[in-house]
C-alpha cells in the first residue's frame, strides 16, 4: 500500500470538469490529486458533438443566461486553445414546417449579440438556390442562414487541462478508482485502487466529486454521503460517414420532432452526424448506439440532402451518456444543460463538493465557480486566473494558428504538409517537443499507417498518460479512423513493448 500523503483536494473524475477543476485549483496554490477510474476523457468527454457553442436551440427553452455564458466562454476558449478549437460556419436551411423564418432570425440575432461576440463573423442570410453552400441541399429548401460557432477536439481539451494541472504540480492518476473516503482525524481518509491491483491512500482536506454519470455512485458508495440532487442520464449517439459536400462549412438540420441535427466536417474527408437524445437507465460504461438511432440520424439528414445516405455509408459510430441535472422535464431534449454544486461539510470543514450537470463549453467557468464555492474552506486560495492563460500548446501570438503553422513549416520544411498540419492541430507549440532532434521523416520512427509514426506514440506515452492503443488511436488522436485492423494490432503490440521495457 502506497501513501500519497496529505493534499488540499482529491478530485474524483478525469473528464473535462474534473480536469478543469484540478487545473484551476493547483493554479490557485492548492495541492491536488486527480484520480480517474479509466483513461482521461474515456467517458462522456470524448463522446460529445465536439462543439464549443452557445446552444442555439436552448433559446427556445428560455435558457438565456446559460446561452449568454456559453457564448462568452466560446471567445475565451478560442483564444486559450487555437490549435484544438477553431471557428466553424453553420448553414441552417430554413424548414418552415418546424419554425417560422422570423423566429429563426430572432434566435440568430440573440445568438449574435448575447455573448459579446468579438472574434467570429455574424449571421447572414443565404439563397440556397445560388449559394455554393446550397449545392448538396434539396431544391425545395430555398432559404438558409449561416452563423458561427466553434469546433473542439473534446478529448484533447481534457488532456490539455490535465497536462497543465500536472505541470503546475498536481498528481494525475489514470486507471485509478476511488474505493472509499471517510472523515477521520480531521481529514478525508481516501483509499484508491489502480487497475493493476495496487492500493493507494491519500489524505485530503476536501473532495471534489466530478464523476459525471457516476456522481451519484461516488456519493453513495464511496463517501457514504447524501444529496438531494439527482442526475438524469441521456444518451447521445453520433455516426461518421464520408463527407458529401464541398467546403469547410457545417450544416444544422431541423428535424420533424423539433430537434436539430449537426452535420460537421470531420477529419478532412468525413462527416460527423449527431446527436440523438434518449433517456438512458443502464450502466453508463455499457452505452452503445442502437440501430434505431442510426436510422433516426440518416432519416434526419436525408430529409435535406439530394443524394441520400444509406446504412452502408456509416463508417463509425459512438455513443455517450450525458449526466444532466434532473429538472423533471418530460422531454430529454428539454433537460437543462446548466450545472449546480452540492456541498456537504461538517462544522465548516472537510467539504465534499459534487458537480451535477454542465456542458463542455462551460467547463472552465464551472471550475472557476466551483472553486469560488470552496473558497471559505481554503482561504489561502488565490483568485481567478484561467480566463487569460492559454492551455498547453496554445501559447501562440494573437492566438493565430495559421501563422503558427506557417512558421512550423518554415522551421521544418521536410515535414509533409498534412503531417505538419496534424501535429500543429493536436500539439500546437508542443510540436517542437514531439519532433525533438528529427531532421527528416525517417527520424520520426516507424510508420504504422496513415500519418502515425513511432515518435508520436512515444510522445503520447511519455507525456500524456497513454497506456493502450485505444488511448492513442481513439482519444489522443483519431488515427484509428484510417488504420486497418492489422495496423491497429501493430500499434497495440508496439505500445505493449514500450510499457514492458519501461517496467524492467
Amino acid at each position: 500500500m502506497r501513501d500519497l500523503g496529505t493534499v488540499d483536494l482529491l478530485v474524483i473524475g478525469g473528464g473535462v470538469n474534473g480536469a478543469g477543476i484540478a487545473r484551476d485549483a493547483v493554479g490557485r496554490g492548492l495541492s491536488v490529486v486527480l484520480c480517474e477510474k479509466d483513461d482521461l476523457a474515456e467517458g462522456t468527454s470524448s463522446r460529445s458533438g465536439k462543439l464549443v457553442h452557445g446552444g442555439l436551440r436552448y433559446l427556445e427553452y428560455y435558457e438565456f443566461r446559460l446561452v449568454r455564458e456559453a457564448l462568452s466562454e466560446r471567445e475565451v476558449l478560442l483564444k486559450a486553445a487555437p490549435h484544438i478549437i477553431w471557428p466553424m460556419r453553420f448553414v441552417l436551411p430554413h424548414s418552415p414546417e418546424q419554425r417560422p423564418a422570423w423566429l429563426v432570425r430572432l434566435g440568430l440575432f440573440l445568438y449574435d449579440h448575447l455573448g459579446g461576440r468579438k472574434r467570429l463573423p455574424p449571421t447572414r442570410g443565404l439563397d440556397l438556390r445560388t449559394a455554393p453552400e446550397g449545392a448538396p441541399i434539396k431544391d425545395r429548401f430555398t432559404k438558409g442562414f449561416e452563423y458561427s460557432d466553434c469546433w473542439v477536439d473534446d478529448a484533447r481539451l481534457v488532456i490539455l487541462n490535465a497536462l497543465d494541472a500536472a505541470e503546475r504540480g498536481a498528481t494525475v492518476l489514470t486507471r485509478t478508482s476511488a474505493i472509499s473516503a471517510r472523515r477521520e482525524d480531521g481529514l478525508w481518509q481516501a483509499e484508491l485502487k489502480r487497475s493493476d491491483g495496487q492500493t493507494l491512500t491519500v489524505q485530503a482536506r476536501g473532495i471534489v466529486n466530478a464523476a459525471g454519470p457516476w456522481v451519484d455512485k461516488v456519493i453513495t458508495s464511496v463517501t457514504r454521503a447524501n444529496s438531494a440532487r439527482r442526475i438524469r442520464l441521456v444518451k447521445g449517439s453520433h455516426i461518421v460517414t464520408p463527407k458529401f459536400w464541398e467546403g469547410s462549412q457545417a450544416y444544422l438540420f431541423q428535424n420533424t420532432d423539433k430537434r436539430v441535427i449537426f452535420v460537421n466536417p470531420y477529419q478532412g474527408d468525413k462527416a460527423l452526424i449527431g446527436t440523438t437524445d434518449i433517456a438512458y437507465e443502464g450502466d453508463a460504461g455499457d452505452v452503445a448506439i442502437e440501430e434505431k438511432e442510426i436510422d433516426y440520424l440518416l432519416d434526419a439528414v436525408n430529409r435535406y440532402v439530394k443524394v441520400p445516405l444509406t446504412r452502408a455509408d456509416v463508417l463509425h459510430s459512438f455513443s455517450g451518456v450525458r449526466p444532466l441535472l434532473e429538472d423533471d422535464a418530460d422531454n430529454p431534449s428539454a433537460v437543462t444543460r446548466d450545472y449546480v454544486f452540492d456541498i456537504d461539510a461538517v462544522d465548516g470543514m472537510l467539504p465534499l463538493m459534487s458537480v451535477f450537470g454542465g456542458k463542455i463549453t462551460t467547463y472552465r467557468e464551472l471550475a472557476e465557480r466551483g472553486l469560488a464555492q470552496l473558497q471559505p474552506f481554503f482561504p489561502q486560495m488565490t483568485g481567478d486566473w484561467t480566463h487569460e492563460v492559454p492551455l498547453p500548446g496554445g501559447d501562440m501570438p494573437d492566438a493565430d494558428f495559421e501563422s503558427f503553422e506557417a512558421g512550423l513549416r518554415a522551421r521544418h520544411p521536410w515535414l509533409p504538409r498534412p503531417l505538419s498540419r496534424h501535429y500543429a492541430r493536436l500539439y500546437g507549440t508542443r510540436t517542437e517537443d514531439l519532433i525533438g532532434s528529427a531532421t527528416s521523416v525517417a527520424g520520426l520512427g516507424r510508420l504504422f499507417g496513415g500519418q502515425l509514426y513511432g515518435r508520436e506514440i512515444d510522445f503520447l506515452i511519455e507525456t500524456e498518460w497513454a497506456e493502450t492503443a485505444e488511448d492513442i488511436l481513439e482519444r489522443r488522436t483519431k488515427h484509428g479512423l484510417v488504420l486497418s485492423l492489422q495496423q491497429k494490432q501493430d500499434v497495440a503490440s508496439y505500445v505493449a513493448e514500450r510499457h514492458a521495457l519501461a517496467a524492467e
